[in-house]
């Protein structure tokens, strides 16, 4: 290493420069890197072929990936899908057969957030893998079953990152604090146990961040004789909160969760939850039209305030915007998770678009027909106010004349309704 590559290296942020070089200095994944595992001995024996790592930021895609080629004494080239054309990844591949034929040296392409390429883009490395000039490495935040072309999922082994746990956080912490030749290890840093435990919540298991805001905490801190105290106060200064930051999957997944709370009338979960997505930045009134859909979906008429106090909440939130907003949506959360449930309006609506869809599609009865002129056919029809409110007449046609779409529960106010007669006939089945 030269002067000027040493002083580009000290001038690298503090994540790059403790960047594990091998196997063993790799922190998290066991169930990837651990010994026996497919990955290891693939690694191990130089036949990993091309692969698609995916899981959240900072938990070790693009180290591995990096480890993988250095280990095999192969050409490492890095693209990012959002940047970069089919152009760049046909000169890599090119310069990649080159080095194959004239020194039998393999080149290892990472495409990082590779879910961003087309299937136009994705098509021109199809042959380069195939054909083994280039061993293609996939970096991406999205599940990839769903959000890559399936040409090149189907040519690629699929390996999950999970999130770094608090242990994983610690040790990357600890071994920057004691690293002299790339960490702080030539420094005197006290570094509290509760400044220790903020840097690991706020990382969100991602290790960048942590590194990140310790690297700031200790050039920003003053040392006093020859000591740097890292406080608690100090780490909160030098934090940005709680790394939330969520994937479209886990979005789907949290909203998932919200409703299946509400439904199951859980209020601690279902609080969870919505701040847990709040909290990572989703429009709080994605939140309130799910809601107000559940009032209807799984409460109804067992207690139509629901629907009240829920619109209510979103006019709130629509009105006042945050953070006043998101109480009257959490007075909304919980009292649609207490109200009694009842899904006898969703079902009756998809009981109604049964016949829609799929059985009726006949006249209107001519005593409901619009007629325009003076009492032409008027006399079929019974207005039920000259019968104190209701009188039994037919409104379905003819032939679903008997069919009932609605049943109220045995839940909530929805016990005390009552349904005229005829309207307790069973509903007719093919």
């Amino acid at each position: 290493m030269n002067l000027f590559s040493k002083n580009l290296n000290n001038q690298a942020p503090l994540a790059e420069r403790m960047r594990p070089r091998n196997l063993d200095e790799f922190i998290g994944q066991p169930h990837l890197v651990k010994k026996g595992s497919l990955l290891r001995r693939a690694i191990e024996v130089n036949r990993l072929g091309s692969c698609i790592f995916y899981g959240p930021p900072g938990t070790g895609k693009t180290t591995l990936a990096s480890i993988v080629a250095s280990s095999s004494n192969a050409n490492f080239k890095i693209l990012n899908a959002v940047t970069s054309g089919v152009a760049d990844a046909k000169k890599i591949i090119e310069e990649a057969k080159k080095e194959l034929e004239m020194f039998g040296r393999k080149t290892y392409l990472m495409l990082d957030e590779c879910h961003r390429w087309s299937k136009a883009q994705s098509d021109a490395v199809l042959e380069a893998i195939e054909k083994g000039y280039i061993i293609f490495i996939g970096s991406t935040t999205e599940v990839p079953y769903t959000s890559m072309t399936r040409a090149i999922v189907s040519r690629c082994r699929i390996f999950e990152f999970k999130p770094l746990t608090k242990e994983d956080i610690k040790q990357v912490i600890i071994n920057a604090l004691n690293d002299k030749e790339r960490g702080f290890g030539d420094l005197k840093i006290k570094l509290e146990d509760k400044a220790l435990e903020c840097f690991i919540l706020t990382s969100g298991g991602d290790a960048r961040v942590a590194l990140g805001n310790l690297e700031i905490a200790v050039l920003s801190t003053p040392a006093t004789n020859n000591i740097i105290k890292i406080t608690d106060t100090i780490a909160k200064e030098c934090t940005t909160g709680r790394n939330l930051s969520i994937d479209t999957d886990i979005y789907y997944d949290m909203l998932s969760a919200f409703c299946k709370s509400l439904r199951g009338s859980d209020a601690d979960a279902a609080l969870y939850w919505s701040r847990r997505m709040i909290k990572a930045g989703i429009d709080p009134m994605i939140i309130a039209r799910r809601l107000v859909a559940h009032s209807s979906e799984d409460v109804g008429l067992a207690n139509s305030n629901a629907l009240v106090v829920s619109m209510a909440a979103m006019q709130a939130i629509e009105k006042m915007g945050q953070p006043e907003g998101l109480i009257p949506l959490s007075h909304a959360i919980i009292y649609v998770c207490m109200s009694p449930k009842s899904n006898s309006v969703v079902m009756a609506m998809y009981k109604a678009d049964e016949d829609v869809e799929t059985t009726y599609t006949g006249p209107v009865p001519d005593h409901l027909k619009n007629y325009n002129y003076a009492n032409e056919k008027r006399e079929k029809y019974k207005y039920p106010h000259d019968f104190g409110g209701y009188v039994e007449q037919q409104y379905l046609p003819d032939e679903i004349k008997d069919h009932v779409y609605y049943t109220p529960s045995q839940n909530g106010a929805e016990k005390s309704i009552v349904l005229p007669e005829y309207k307790n006939k069973k509903r007719k089945t093919d």
